[in-house]
């Protein structure tokens, strides 16, 4: 049976077939996205059949290929089956969906949470049904893409301020109506500078312009805070961040999304927030997996130790050799390159080396604010971190950045 013809014939697709930014790249055998991995996420992975230290990952505590985890997959396949066949509004809530949501509130310090099938569907859904027409956003110009989708679907209006910049956030209240009800949305830990919200002086601003305030932990959850519980918990005022969002596809070894609130927020999004309402609910494997996670990271504080302690290594030897990382305080280590052919040939040259590693050009980054992002796991070694330092050393002299 013949393939369906191409549609790029259409007026719809000009924009497919203008579409050649990356040739250049592919021609010269340096694309650096969509790599094939065949094996678990681990410290290192097989690529092509090359075994290759990974420092590209987000799974901050080295529990996606834990076998206490893989076990209670299994255990939760064999008892509910592979899906739920349906949202969680209608025939989708199972009881360890509710045992999740429960355990979480109790660590995240907060009275209910609300899963999602995606940590983008929590933003998404979140923002889009919590601000109305006559409200007002203050975000971040850093924030995650997530956040900027749930701004652009709510009614309301958005007002960007400078990059972790509270005298920049103060201006931006200032100028807007008293009256008027408002929102601060932002990242706790920004995904790719590695910096942490200035979350005290936010929350002084929100209290000033009667404001609430919502943080995206997505980066946090397992890297800081009492327990790996996040941002607002790492500074004390969980009582002062009105909503906490958290994805499990990070720390928690899996994938989906939870918001943390109040019980009345929380019943308002359950029967408001549209990619809840008509999406399918997380699968009992995915919701497994999280539930196991969250127990072990609370239960081995020692992971959290060995994450910060791998950290500092690798940052100190990055500093070392010459490298600039911004202004990252995190596990998130930002090598900028400032070159985007530099910053493809630079990751190409590190995987050649064997040592896998994320390039970041715009729109990721400002332009000429092209990196490398570096992430550090619990489970790496000091002789993986020594190793990659080596190469990382090598091909930055090679390439004249250091």
């Amino acid at each position: 049976m013949p393939l369906a013809s191409s549609p790029n014939h259409l007026p719809l697709f000009d924009k497919v077939r203008k579409f050649r930014a990356l040739d250049e790249v592919r021609a010269a055998g340096i694309y650096p996205y969509f790599r094939e991995i065949s094996s678990a996420q681990d410290t290192e992975v097989i690529i092509n059949g090359q075994q290759v230290l990974m420092l590209g990952s987000n799974s901050y505590l080295g529990l996606t290929n834990d076998q206490r985890i893989k076990d209670a997959i299994c255990q939760a396949v064999q008892k509910y089956g592979s899906g739920c066949a349906g949202s969680r509004f209608l025939n989708g809530t199972l009881d360890i969906h509710v045992q999740l949501e429960e355990e979480l509130a109790q660590f995240m310090k907060k009275q209910a949470v609300l899963l999602y099938s995606t940590g983008f569907q929590v933003n998404l859904g979140v923002i889009s049904a919590i601000v109305g027409r006559e409200d007002c956003i203050l975000a971040d110009r850093a924030n995650h893409a997530s956040l900027g989708a749930g701004c652009q679907m709510s009614p309301g209006k958005t007002f960007l301020f400078s990059h972790n910049d509270m005298t920049s956030l103060a201006r931006r209240l200032a100028h807007l109506p008293p009256e008027s009800p408002k929102i601060i949305v932002v990242d706790g830990v920004f995904s790719m500078e590695g910096d942490i919200i200035k979350l005290p002086e936010l929350v002084k601003l929100a209290k000033q312009y009667n404001a609430a305030v919502m943080v995206d932990d997505a980066h946090s959850i397992g890297v800081l805070g009492e327990h790996g519980s996040g941002t607002a918990s790492h500074f004390g005022l969980v009582d002062d961040v009105h909503l906490i969002m958290g994805t499990f596809s990070k720390s928690l070894a899996s994938l989906g999304g939870f918001i943390a609130g109040d019980w009345d927020t929380i019943d308002y999004l359950k029967h408001h927030s549209r990619p809840l309402v008509f999406s399918a609910s997380m699968s009992p494997a995915n919701v497994a997996a999280a539930l196991a996670a969250l127990r072990i990271m609370i239960a081995e504080p020692e992971r959290m130790v060995q994450l910060w302690a791998n950290t500092e290594r690798m940052k100190q030897g990055l500093l070392a050799l010459g490298f600039k990382l911004g202004a990252t305080e995190t596990p998130i280590l930002p090598v900028y390159v400032n070159d985007t052919l530099k910053t493809f040939i630079f990751c190409k040259r590190l995987q050649d080396e064997g040592v896998f590693v994320n390039p970041v050009i715009p729109p990721g980054v400002p332009p000429g604010e092209e990196l490398l992002r570096v992430s550090l796991m619990a489970t790496h070694t000091f002789a993986q971190i020594d190793r990659a330092l080596e190469k990382f050393e090598k091909i930055g002299k090679e390439l004249g950045i250091i």
